[in-house]
């Protein structure tokens, strides 16, 4: 049971492009080098219950 993390995608904050990146990898944009990722919104609906 040992299941490979999937990557995760990045956008580039300065050029815009979309990066992979998995654990363990370098935070940098692979286009331009910048190294200001931000993480793309997830599709997936998230609730949390309210206390």
């Amino acid at each position: 049971m040992d299941s490979q993390p999937e990557p995760v995608s990045y956008i580039c904050g300065d050029c815009g492009a979309e990066n992979t990146l998995k654990p363990g990898d370098v935070i940098q944009c692979r286009e331009c080098g910048y190294r200001i990722l931000y993480k793309k919104r997830t599709r997936r609906i998230v609730q949390y219950e309210a206390r």
